[in-house]
């Protein structure tokens, strides 16, 4: 995920926690980041400025933020996909346990 950050006018989300990023690998082609969402926690407002694939590490839903509406996004551990540059939301971990995924940036 990047840091442009340009939230909505009304960015519901704002008083919940921060979800935790760690940067694996960064290297000329790629960018490997774990996320850690405590229950309640969020990524915030971004903008994705590489096509990324995310890999659930644990099975659970989080839930999507476009700045219009939430969606519910049901994943499964191990199981991927992919989106393209571009995306902006907010992802949040609805559960009361924590939630971990993988997300790998392709830098072109």
């Amino acid at each position: 995920m990047t840091d442009e950050k340009r939230p909505p006018a009304s960015h519901p989300h704002d008083h919940r926690p921060l979800a935790r990023p760690t940067v694996q690998i960064d290297n000329e082609r790629v960018i490997v980041t774990q996320w850690r969402f405590a229950p309640g926690a969020h990524t915030g407002w971004h903008k994705h400025l590489h096509d990324y694939v995310v890999v659930p590490v644990t099975t659970g839903e989080l839930h999507v933020y476009d700045g219009n509406t939430t969606v519910p996004a049901p994943l499964r551990a191990g199981v991927p996909y992919a989106r393209l540059t571009g995306v902006e939301h907010d992802v949040i971990n609805p559960n009361d346990f924590d939630f971990v995924f993988v997300e790998v940036e392709l830098k072109g």
